[in-house]
């Protein structure tokens, strides 16, 4: 993207094998505050669908690109990572968003 300055949205759709439902909201819970608590990271938050119970999606705001993928290749995230992509019966989807 031609422009660093500038808030950016992240938007993951997560497709979990339904019986890892409650873990994931488990995990969730677990470590949404030290996403949210990430520098750059200026909100956070994770919704469910209404009628495919097992779909999820996380839409976080970033002061950066760069502020994303500090936490995307950080320490945290790979062991966050390793522990709810087995939880996945489909591959995540990730969108970097910019508002226009």
């Amino acid at each position: 993207m031609e422009n660093q300055n500038y808030p950016l949205s992240r938007v993951v759709k997560l497709s979990l094998s339904p019986e890892h439902i409650e873990e994931f909201k488990e995990v969730w819970t677990g470590h949404r505050d030290a996403i949210a608590d990430m520098q750059g990271c200026l909100s956070l938050q994770a919704f469910q669908d209404l009628g495919e119970h097992n779909i999820f999606f996380t839409i976080s705001q970033w002061e950066s690109e760069h502020a994303l993928d500090n936490y995307r290749y950080s320490i945290f995230f790979k062991t966050l990572w390793s522990k709810v992509k087995p939880m996945f019966m489909a591959k995540a989807m990730a969108h970097s968003l910019q508002s226009i």
